[in-house]
This record gives structure tokens, C-alpha cells and sequence, in this order.
């Protein structure tokens, strides 16, 4: 992996994800392969273009994690990179134990 300068660490996790457009109402379905905590990254084949306002939601051992977002990088055919805008206090926390798991599983396979 290249050496990357992130705010946050970033974390392989594995999710379902539905993200709308927040104008027209667009919809899709997508894969989480990384998140982080400031956002994710999405395996989709057709994502929106880079800074559509969008909410993103996510499912993962039986919670849901809900945040306004947007797209900050693309690779066509492949995915994008999701940032979170505007997270609410119980997605946040929700959010949280995820990365806490996948951080502590991180360092069991190290």
C-alpha cells in the first residue's frame, strides 16, 4: 500500500451500503470495503458524480449508521471515496464501535 497521509485510519470493513441523492432522489446499492471516521469507501460500478449531496446508509451486524455525505474521489468501474458531512450523535456512536472492532481485529491479524 502507498504511503498516504489520513486524519483518520482507515479500516477493511465489510458492509451494505444505499446512498440517495439529495437532488433528484437518485438511488443506489453499494459495497463498504474500507471506513474510517470521517468516511468510506464504496465498491460501486456507477457512483454520482464528485460533491453530489447525498445520505449514505449503512448496515453491519444489525445497527445502521446514517450520515449526510458526498463524493470525494472516483474510479470508474470500481467505486468512490465517501466523505461524511453531518453525522447524528447515535449514528456516531454506532460508527464508533465499528471502528472499534475493526481496529482490534486489525491488530489480531498483524
Amino acid at each position: 500500500m502507498e504511503n498516504e497521509r489520513r486524519r483518520s485510519p482507515r479500516y477493511p470493513f465489510a458492509a451494505k451500503a444505499e446512498i440517495t441523492a439529495d437532488n433528484p432522489g437518485a438511488f443506489a446499492a453499494a459495497n463498504v470495503s474500507e471506513l474510517s471516521l470521517r468516511g468510506c469507501r464504496l465498491d460501486i460500478k456507477n457512483p454520482f458524480p464528485l460533491n453530489v449531496p447525498m445520505t449514505v446508509k449503512i448496515s453491519a451486524a444489525g445497527e445502521l449508521f446514517e450520515s449526510k455525505a458526498k463524493i470525494i474521489y472516483l474510479q470508474p468501474g470500481i467505486g468512490a471515496g465517501v466523505s461524511f458531512l453531518a453525522i447524528e450523535p447515535k449514528s456516531r456512536a454506532v460508527l464508533r464501535r465499528w471502528l472499534d472492532a475493526a481496529g482490534k481485529s486489525a491488530k489480531q491479524t498483524v
